[in-house]
Parts: structure tokens; sequence; C-alpha cells
């Protein structure tokens, strides 16, 4: 027993992540560009009522975060919704689930993120990079694939300066006297009697609070998975909290509310307010890096578990090759990069898309939220008796909180009935899609029945 475990030491994952880490990690998953968008533009839309908007979307963030805090601590070898679902409900919804939470997100978010990037450059410096967002997308895809990582080593910690950065520019602003926007007591007036815009900003204030279990991928990695997994998470969902308020408040207070809501770089608009002219080389660089950020880790989760779900023979076998050389899953590189050039190429840097690109990621990342709240309702009925180290608190009752929550903010995910529509034919095309993948592969492919689970201790194995 002592040289199996010794052995298996030697051959395993490290386990070098701390709390501080794991928490830093998750800050860098989650921050973007896109987020800090979405902040401000929420805020010009909602004024004051935007923060009850804020405060639904945290609560939605606590309910997943708890159901993966379970669910990664059950299955600490397995890692992925896919699996989660495989086990509890089949391979069918597993797949719909896996691909839905990182492939459309990807898609979606890496668009939107690089129009940003190009807008903030064409505003800055007229003409000067035109063709940004391919430029960044293939370099980045080719690092990927030679294995070269010396940037999505540090790019957690630049998402961290860039939160550091936005509480810096919220706690500068709040000293600021040049105010041209909303008056803080109507402010609060607006929060204390909140309007029905709250009932279409939900979504919105959603998306800069997604993806925090990203982090249960590093488990095997952590000291101490069960204390420092979920504290890593709940610990960024809070401060998150503060600076997306923060950073509302001073954004109401500074800037008119039609700027906020009718440009598609709003940050910049404040960072030029604070700081002046200085204001724009501050948010080039942070546009720069977190954009180029949000693409690296793109490529480097996306296609590992395009490959980990082709080990489970859930894809294509070729989806796990990895390159001779470089031990990279080159396929699924080059499959993502290829989908988000032709996404690139179809909406042309069309900046009046980034609302409804964001609007459509978040709305794709519910379905699997709600399947990994309804794993863990499912395996607490088929493994009573399982070991959890972690216990979702007060069960069912977050679970039921989150799955309400994700379907209220789905049916009003935005403030224009017509980008509502928008969003509406573009989740429709994307789950059809992969639907009718999902369908075929389970049924005729791996001849298995759609909702026919896989064990538990199978997928632990695995």
């Amino acid at each position: 027993d002592f040289m199996s475990e010794k052995v298996e030491s030697s051959i395993g994952l490290k386990k070098v992540l701390g709390f501080i880490p794991l928490f830093i990690i998750t800050i860098g998953i989650v921050v973007s560009q896109s987020s800090v968008v979405s902040i401000l533009q929420g805020a010009g839309l909602g004024g004051g009522t935007f923060f009850i908007a804020i405060l639904v979307a945290f609560i939605i963030a606590l309910s997943y975060i708890s159901t993966y805090s379970e669910l990664s601590l059950i299955m600490p070898k397995a890692g992925t919704i896919s699996t989660y679902t495989a086990v509890s409900i089949g391979h069918f919804p597993a797949i719909i689930a896996a691909l839905s939470a990182y492939v459309a997100p990807t898609l979606f978010g890496s668009i939107a993120e690089l129009f940003l990037l190009q807008n903030v450059i064409d505003t800055i410096m007229p003409g000067s990079f035109t063709n940004i967002s391919l430029i960044v997308v293939w370099v980045f895809a080719l690092l990927n694939i030679l294995g070269i990582d010396l940037f999505a080593s540090i790019q957690s910690t630049i998402s961290f300066t860039m939160l550091v950065a936005l509480i810096v520019i919220g706690l500068v602003g709040l000293g600021t006297n040049n105010s041209q926007g909303i008056p803080p007591e109507q402010i609060m007036q607006n929060f204390i009697h909140p309007n029905s815009s709250v009932f279409t900003l939900v979504l919105i204030a959603l998306w800069p609070f997604i993806a925090f279990e990203l982090v249960c991928d590093f488990i095997e990695e952590a000291k101490k998975p069960v204390k420092h997994i979920p504290k890593a998470m709940f610990g960024a969902s809070i401060v998150l909290l503060f600076a997306y308020c923060l950073i509302a408040f001073v954004a109401m207070k500074l800037v008119p509310a039609e700027v906020l809501s009718n440009t598609d770089i709003p940050h910049l608009v404040l960072g030029e307010v604070i700081f002046g002219n200085a204001g724009k080389i501050i948010i080039l660089i942070l546009s720069i890096t977190t954009t180029c950020g949000f693409i690296s880790t793109a490529f480097a989760t996306t296609p590992r578990l395009l490959y980990g779900m082709a080990h489970h023979k859930q894809l294509p076998t070729i989806f796990k090759k990895l390159h001779p050389k470089w031990r990279t899953p080159w396929f699924g590189v080059l499959c993502i990069a290829t989908l988000i050039t032709i996404a690139i190429l179809i909406f042309e840097n069309n900046t009046d898309a980034l609302l409804m690109l964001v609007i459509s990621g978040a709305s794709c990342y519910l379905l699997p939220y709600i399947i990994a709240h309804i794993d863990l309702i499912v395996l607490s009925k088929k493994y009573p008796k399982f070991p959890r180290p972690f216990k979702s608190p007060w069960f069912p009752l977050l679970q039921i909180i989150g799955i309400a929550g994700m379907v209220y903010a789905f049916i009003n995910n935005s403030p224009s009935p017509e980008l509502r529509l928008k969003v509406y034919i573009n989740v429709a095309i994307f789950i059809v899609l992969i639907g009718a993948f999902a369908f075929i592969w389970v049924k005729y492919k791996m001849r298995k029945g759609l909702f026919e689970p896989e064990t538990i201790e199978q997928a632990i194995k695995d």
C-alpha cells in the first residue's frame, strides 16, 4: 500500500495550490473586459435599480457555487459537468451540458472580448490595428498548440490586477467631484424603490458572476481541496460583489446614464472622466491584457474538455489526439479557433452586437447550471450514503432557488424585446445543433440509452 501510494503520488498532479493561489485563479477566471462592460452598461440602463439585479445575480451565483462545491468533492477526479451529468441522468444531457458550459461561452465571450479590444484600440489609435481580433485568435491558437504557456501562467495574476485596478478606479472615483450622472440620493431612492427594469437586467448582471466553478478543474492540484475550493469560490464572489457595486455606483455618479448605456466602451469613458487622457492608456493596457488572457484561457481549457470527453467516448476520437511533439490537443484548439474566426467574419467587428453576444453567452451557460442543480438532487437520492466532504447548505433550497432564478433570468434576458428575440434565436440554434449531435452520437455511436447513467464508481475510476 505504501509503495502504491508513493508511485501514485509521483505520477499524479502535484498538490501545490493553497487558498491564495486558488482565490487568485478564481478571480482571474471570472474577471474580464466584457464583465466590466456589462456592469457599466447595466448601471446606465437601470440606475440604482441595477443594484437589485446585481444582488439577485449574486444569490444565483451562490447557489451554483454551492452545488459545484459538493459535486466536485464527491467526484474529485472527474472534474467536469459532463461526468457529473453522465452519472446522474445520462450521456445525452451530459454532452449538451458540457458543450453549453464551455463551447458557447468560449464562442460568444471571445467574440465580445475581441470586439471590445478592437473598439478600444480604434477609439484611441484609429486605423492602427484593423485586424487585431484575427491576429490575437491565431497567435494564441498557435502558442497553445506549441505548448508555450508563459502568458497563460500569469494571466490570472493579470486579471487579478485588473480587479485591483477597478477597486482603485472606484475609490478614486468616489472622491471625484465633476459629477455628471445621477445624484447619490437619487441612486439610493432607485435602490429602495426599484422600477420594473430590474426584471430585465438580471442576466446582464449575471454574466460577471459566471464561471467560478472552473476553479474545480484544479482540484487535484489543491493542497486542501475540501477546505480551499469552496472557500476560493465563495470568497471571490463576495469580493467581486463589492467591486462591481463600487464601480457601478461611481459610474452612475460620474457619467450620464445615456452615455453608459449607449456606448460599447463605457470603461474607457469612465477612465477618461476620472483620470483624463491618462485614463485612455490605463484602459488600453487593461483591455489588451484581459482580452489576451480570456482568449488564452479559452484555448487552454475548452480543447482539454473536448479531449476529456473524447476519452469518455462522448466525442470523436480525433479530439483526444495529442500533438506528437508538444503533447497538446491540437485538433480541439484548431476547431475553437476556426469557430471564433467564422463568427468574427460573420459579425465583422459589429460593436452593436456586443450586448447581444454577452447575453447569448450567459443564456447558454444557464442550461448547464440548471442541469448541475438537477445532478446534485438526483445524486443525493441515488447515492445517499456516498461520502460528501462538502454539503450544500439548506439542501435542496439553494438548488431550487438557483433553477428558478436561472429560468427567470433567461425569460427576461434583456431590456429590449428585439434583443431578447435575437438571444432566443442564438441560444435555440446552438442548443438544437448540439442536441442533434448528442442524440445521434449517444444513440448510434455509443449505443446507449439517452438517459442511461454511468455508475459513480466508474466515473471516479476514469
